[in-house]
């Protein structure tokens, strides 16, 4: 791997060790669940002060709060930051005006989410909007003296504010609850169609908060941003605030099958036509950025319709006659975002890479692309003038805050806590990275963790970890979901394998797991299983568990009726049981479509070839089943018939079901009942691990 440019402080690292070393008990779900989370980082536009989110927990009230954090880095290691939003805020989303003497944020404090400011220096917060329906997300203009939101309201109402409000209360005043619909997504990842699109509205900023917007993506029915996870990345203005370039995918009877988005051009005042920029490319285009001068737009784009895993490649277009060029064709990796450098030459952007997650610098001229700062995952950056911001993330910590210099040539300067600083009496499990030879003679890579006490010389009950996606990766960051230090924190050894479909190893890679769900990624698997077990001997692979998720939970039925020999228990969580059905239930038709070659009704035949519910009868080890009401991608009977074939063969089972959960499990209260229910499930089938 590439040598990364910017190291951690040698303190930093000494501090590390130190702590293990007078740790009292290895890592537990309820230290998961209550840790603080560093969020958001957001530079002033000299850089000279760095604003960033804290999420708390109060795990009595099952409940969390967030609120902003600002460090003057001129002032160095003078002072920690202090808080700026004030006590009983629970604040999101900060920006800095385009002067720096305020920091803008979202918060529900009058009921209602709306946006706000405050000054910099510390003060009261002052709201900005007054509006008659949630601000879902906000970008400032170039001048700062109007802003970009979108608003979710009903298209029939246009930009009639009030009108959306009156239909909404007329529904809830209504004695029948019935609802008829007409065409697919009638509901999507966890919330059913209420008919209501998020839309683009401009505000002006003035002394008093603004109570009217102008509806300005109104000539195009489609959500701004997207669904589920769309946010204010998906639009941006032009740098003289004539016009806002936004990314859409049309709301009609074709959308549930297709990953058509388009970049549209709007003016700002709401008048005239939107022009679609890239309907040319008939996949999905996003991530828009102009250059300083405006006669640049720079965007991401796929290149295969209907395929959501599709690389990412960083395009370049003349606004002025529309051409456009691909910046790095030959890299081969999958973009995620657009950070400009302060001349206009750079990309900044990050990408899934070799089980790391690492920040690039991409040569707008050259296409050459080259590794900033690795060793771990980075999860947001921020420029402004001479600083970079940024927050990383390893197998051993959550998101810490650094800041460097513009092309992070300098050494990272820690401004939060590591998990480990925040937690001294907490040891983690040492981890490296392995390879062996997976399906086609391919290299494949994994991850193994050590236990917490690990003691040279003896054996460990072992966690096999498999990611969903099937387009993921479990590799060198951190996860309040599936995190294997909660596992190496009960005495366990974790091995963790990115096999055929997995991200970061190149397109093809990724690719070759499509219509091949149950033989080349078992394939790897059962070849990963096996070198684990030859290259670390501390591997007890006579008590072994295999968990996953989503398509690891699929994975975990179809090992099931496939693989079961090696394993004493295995976890399924939210995972598909019968492919067919699932093709007819998801809500994103375009990913099964994709997946299996056509739809259910045309290629049932896919649908089968690898389908867990047709093994059932091989079926021999004791499964904890788990899933959540509201997980609309993958419905939950697909879990209740997991537990029934489970149940009518008398194997030893139990169904773990969350009526309030979709398909994550996200309330603290729910995440330590996860944890602890599959640990349980664990100890009870390979025991505990060995102390120290």
């Amino acid at each position: 791997m590439t040598p990364r440019h910017a190291i951690l402080p040698l303190a930093l690292l000494l501090a590390c060790g130190s702590t293990n070393a007078l740790a009292a008990h290895g890592f537990d779900v309820r230290d998961l669940a209550s840790l603080e989370r560093v969020s958001s980082p957001t530079l002033s536009p000299d850089g000279r002060r760095v604003v960033f989110a804290k999420r708390v927990v109060d795990m009595a009230a099952n409940n969390s709060s967030t609120a902003l954090y600002i460090e003057d880095l001129m002032a160095r290691d003078a002072a920690p930051p202090k808080r700026l939003t004030p006590e009983g805020w629970n604040v999101n989303s900060p920006g800095f005006s385009p002067d720096g003497k305020a920091v803008y944020f979202l918060s529900a404090k009058g009921g209602s989410m709306q946006l706000y400011a405050i000054p910099a220096a510390g003060g009261t917060p002052k709201q900005v909007t007054d509006l008659s329906t949630d601000v879902g997300g906000y970008k400032l203009s170039p001048d700062g003296k109007r802003v970009a939101i979108n608003l979710e309201t009903f298209p029939e109402c246009k930009g009639d504010l009030a009108c959306s409000k009156k239909k909404l209360d007329e529904r809830g005043a209504q004695k029948n609850t019935g609802v008829v619909f007409d065409r697919m997504f009638i509901r999507h990842w966890d919330a059913w169609n209420d008919g209501r699109l998020n839309r683009l509205f401009v505000a002006n900023l003035g002394d008093k908060a603004a109570t009217t917007a102008t509806l300005v993506s109104g000539g195009v029915n489609g959500d701004v941003p997207s669904r589920p996870f769309g946010d204010a990345t998906e639009y941006t203005w032009s740098p003289d605030g004539a016009s806002l370039v936004f990314s859409a995918r049309i709301a009609d009877a074709k959308e549930p099958t297709s990953t058509n988005f388009d970049l549209y051009q709007v003016n700002a005042d709401g008048t005239g036509a939107a022009k679609n920029l890239t309907a040319s490319n008939p996949a999905w285009d996003t991530g828009a950025t102009f250059s300083s001068d405006g006669k640049t737009l720079f965007y991401r784009a796929m290149k295969r319709p209907g395929f959501e895993a599709d690389r990412f490649g960083l395009m370049a277009m003349d606004v002025a006659t529309g051409s456009t060029r691909e910046i790095a064709p030959k890299w081969d990796r999958s973009a995620d975002g657009i950070t400009l450098a302060n001349d206009g030459k750079t990309i900044y952007t990050t990408a899934t890479d070799m089980g790391e997650h690492p920040l690039f610098a991409v040569d707008i001229a050259t296409g050459e692309a080259k590794k900033l700062v690795g060793d771990g995952s980075i999860s947001a950056i921020d420029l402004a003038g001479p600083t970079l911001a940024l927050t990383r993330n390893t197998l051993k910590t959550g998101d810490v805050l650094y800041t460097t210099n513009a092309d992070a040539s300098a050494p990272l300067r820690a401004i939060t806590q590591t998990t480990g600083e925040r937690l001294p009496d907490v040891a983690f499990g040492d981890f490296e990275q392995f390879e062996f030879k997976g399906w086609n003679g391919d290299t494949v890579h994994g991850y193994i963790v050590k236990p917490w006490n690990y003691v040279e010389g003896k054996k460990y009950p072992v966690a096999f970890l498999i990611h969903g996606g099937p387009q993921g990766s479990f590799g060198n960051g951190w996860s309040y979901r599936w995190n294997p230090q909660t596992y190496a924190g009960q005495g366990y050894a974790v091995v963790m394998i990115d096999f055929h479909g997995s991200t970061g190893y190149g397109q093809a890679f990724t690719d070759a797991i499509s219509q091949h769900w149950g033989d080349r990624p078992l394939e790897d698997l059962q070849k990963g299983w096996a070198a684990a077990q030859k290259q670390y001997g501390f591997l007890d692979g006579d008590k072994a568990c295999a968990l996953g998720a989503s398509y690891g939970g699929f994975m975990v039925n179809w090992i099931a009726g496939n693989w079961n020999q090696p394993w004493k228990c295995l976890v399924s969580h939210d995972g598909v049981f019968d492919q067919r059905m699932m093709g007819f239930a998801t809500e994103e038709q375009w990913f099964t479509d994709w997946e299996q070659g056509g739809n259910a009704i045309d290629m049932a035949a896919n649908y089968e070839k690898f389908n867990p519910v047709n093994h059932v009868k091989n079926w021999r080890v004791p499964m904890l089943v788990v899933h959540g009401q509201q997980d609309f991608r993958i419905p939950v009977e697909q879990g209740i018939g997991v537990f029934t074939a489970l149940q009518r063969q008398g194997i030893p089972s139990q169904f773990l079901y969350f009526p309030d959960e979709n398909h994550w499990v996200l309330k603290p209260a729910n995440s330590v009942q996860w944890h602890d229910t599959v640990n349980a499930w664990l100890k009870q089938y390979i025991g505990q691990g060995v102390a120290p």
